[in-house]
C-alpha cells in the first residue's frame, strides 16, 4: 500500500515531457545557420532534406533559419516547417540589411559546440557538412573550416553562368591583392567554426552585405585562428540572390574598406589571452 507521501506513478505523457525538457537542456554539438531572403521556392525542400538527413545524426543539434524581411512568405513557410521539426528555430529579422547581417544574427544565437552556416539551397550538400564535422572532431587544432570551390579536390556539379564565374574570379583576384589572402575562394557559402572562434569573430564583424566572408576570414587571421580550406561538391542555383552589377559594386566598395574595418574592430576590442587559450581546448 502506498504511504501518504508516496509519489503517483508518472504517466506516459509526463515521462515524454520530462525527456523533452532534458533534451532541451543538453547543449547541441552542432548548430547549422541558414540565411534566407525571398526563399519560398527553395527553402521548404531544403528543410525537408535537412530533416531527413539529420535523422541519422547521433548527436544533439539545432538548425537556425534567419529570415530577412521577404515578399514571398518565406518566414511563414519556415515557421510551418518548424512545427514538425523541433530542432528548427526561426528568427525573423525586422529589417533587411543583407546576408552578412542574417548570418551574423544566426551565428550569435547559436548554442552548438560547432557552428556552421550554409546557403538555403544547400548548394554544398549535407554530406560535406558530415565530413567537416568529422574533421573538426579528428583535428582539434582547427578553429575554422572554409569550403572552397577552387580546392583541387572539389567537384563543381553545376557551374555558374560564364558572367557570374568571371565576376567571382575577378572578385577573388581583388581579394588576394587587397586582403593579402592565400585563400582561393572566400565566397563559398559554406563555413564552420568552433563555438569560441565563432563568438569572437562574429561579435566583431560589421559588414552586412555579401563581402562579409572576407571580413570574417580577416578577423580569423587577426586572432590567429587556424583556418583550413576543404573541398566541396558544389551545385550552382540559377536563382542566386547576388545581383551581377549592383552587388558587385557594393562588394568592391566593402573590399577597399575591409582591412581598416577589421583593424579598427581589433583595436576597440583586442582578443583576450584567455579567450584564445579556451579555443584551443
Amino acid at each position: 500500500m502506498l504511504g501518504p507521501f508516496a509519489p503517483f506513478p508518472a504517466t506516459e505523457a509526463e515521462i515524454l515531457c520530462e525527456l523533452r525538457d532534458m533534451s532541451i537542456q543538453i547543449p547541441p554539438v552542432l548548430t547549422l545557420v541558414i540565411p534566407a531572403f525571398n526563399e519560398a521556392a527553395r527553402l521548404p525542400q531544403s528543410l525537408v532534406e535537412l530533416q531527413r538527413h539529420s535523422s541519422g545524426w547521433d548527436f544533439p543539434y539545432e538548425i537556425i533559419v534567419v529570415v530577412e524581411p521577404s515578399s514571398d512568405h518565406t518566414v511563414e513557410l519556415a515557421e510551418t516547417a518548424a512545427k514538425s521539426f523541433p530542432e528548427l528555430k526561426v528568427i525573423a529579422n525586422p529589417v533587411h540589411r543583407g546576408k552578412g547581417f542574417a548570418v551574423r544574427t544566426g551565428m550569435l544565437a547559436a548554442n552548438g559546440e560547432l557552428v556552421f552556416f550554409t546557403d538555403s539551397d544547400l548548394s554544398t550538400p549535407l554530406t560535406d557538412l558530415d565530413r567537416a564535422v568529422a574533421l573538426f572532431k579528428a583535428q582539434p587544432d582547427i578553429d575554422v573550416i572554409v569550403g572552397s570551390r577552387k580546392h583541387p579536390d572539389s567537384q563543381i556539379l553545376q557551374h555558374q553562368s560564364p558572367m557570374r564565374e568571371l565576376m567571382g574570379n575577378t572578385f577573388n583576384r581583388f581579394v588576394r591583392i587587397l586582403a593579402g589572402f592565400k585563400f582561393l575562394d572566400t565566397q563559398c557559402g559554406f563555413k564552420g567554426f568552433r563555438a569560441d572562434a565563432a563568438r569572437e569573430i562574429f561579435e566583431r564583424a560589421q559588414i552586412d552585405g555579401f563581402s562579409f566572408d572576407v571580413e570574417v576570414l580577416l578577423l580569423a587571421e587577426a586572432m590567429n585562428f587556424v583556418v583550413m580550406e576543404v573541398p566541396v561538391h558544389w551545385s550552382n542555383s540559377p536563382e542566386s540572390k547576388v545581383k551581377v552589377v549592383g552587388d558587385s559594386l557594393k562588394m568592391l566598395r566593402d573590399l577597399f574598406q575591409v582591412r581598416k574595418i577589421v583593424r579598427d574592430a581589433m583595436n576597440r576590442r583586442p582578443l583576450a589571452a584567455e579567450s584564445r587559450a579556451s579555443s584551443r581546448k
